[in-house]
């Protein structure tokens, strides 16, 4: 699963929907990502938990906070694990997350994977989420489209070149995406080896392009009796296929109040259109 890693944090058009809430960002490693290329140094804003879970706080600017915090769970490729297990695994982590930061109930905030991940801490654990916003992403098994290949190749390329600048691995990955956008986002996982001085990619590409077929599954069926009947706001990308109308009887079926909100955008809509997605969020949350 792809992420959207720290697209929220860092435009300026989100200020004012963190300004009275805390903000969590989780990057979401399943375990062994985060630390998986030999070589890379870590986060520099991040922190690495006992499960590897690399995280960055935000709080409010002047003001003490007034509302359950928003933990954002970004989308990866996958890992390892087998396909059923690899939500409930996710989920998991973020529910021990959860516990370690002594965090009672919060508002979970998912894109791509991460929304599977939201939704199934939601279903597993309704207690302790105040309300969900999964992000271009429903809770059914789904193949996953044929872009998240073809940026494998596009960054593997860009490893093998053994580039030193961001913008020469930018000239590489324009002949795999057209969109600025979504090409500055894929390039937020480029770090620098401390070995040879290189930019590589700190996510497993090798693991990932392995993995890709299994990604898409949800870790709840039709025959299982759960639902989170909590506040939740589906965010989808008009323009990409994860929520089309063949999925909205699943999202009633295990969020029974659940909403819809359209944004003009493809699959990475915090991306394409960050000031809609504010938009949207705020105005739910102002109104849950």
């Amino acid at each position: 699963m792809l992420s959207h890693l720290g697209q929220l944090s860092r435009q300026k058009d989100t200020k004012s929907l963190i300004k009275r809430q805390e903000l969590l960002n989780v990057m979401v490693f399943i375990r062994t990502a985060a630390r998986s290329v030999p070589g890379i140094r870590a986060f520099s804003t991040g922190r690495i938990l006992r499960h590897e879970l690399s995280y960055q706080v935000w709080g409010p600017e002047n003001e003490q906070a007034v509302r359950d915090p928003i933990l954002f769970l970004h989308g990866l490729f996958g890992s390892k694990q087998n396909n059923r297990s690899i939500g409930n695994v996710m989920a998991e982590d973020v529910q021990e997350f959860m516990q370690q930061q002594k965090l009672e109930k919060c508002v979970l905030i998912g894109h791509s994977m991460g929304a599977k991940a939201a939704m199934a801490v939601a279903l597993r654990s309704p207690e302790r989420v105040s309300a969900l916003i999964p992000v271009d992403n429903a809770p059914v098994n789904a193949a996953l489209k044929s872009d998240f290949g073809k940026y494998i190749q596009g960054m593997q390329q860009i490893e093998e070149a053994k580039v030193s600048k961001q913008s020469d691995a930018d000239k590489i990955l324009q002949e795999y995406e057209e969109s600025l956008p979504i090409r500055y986002f894929l390039l937020t996982n480029l770090v620098r080896s401390e070995e040879d001085r290189t930019m590589k990619f700190r996510v497993p590409l090798s693991v990932l392009g392995r993995s890709l077929d299994d990604m898409a599954d949800f870790p709840y069926s039709d025959s299982d009796n759960v639902q989170y009947k909590g506040p939740t706001l589906f965010v989808r990308g008009t323009k990409s296929q994860y929520v089309s109308g063949k999925t909205v009887p699943a999202i009633k079926k295990f969020f029974p109040n659940a909403q819809i909100a359209d944004v003009d955008a493809g699959h990475w809509l915090i991306s394409e259109k960050p000031e809609e997605f504010r938009q949207a969020v705020v105005k739910f949350l102002g109104s849950s």
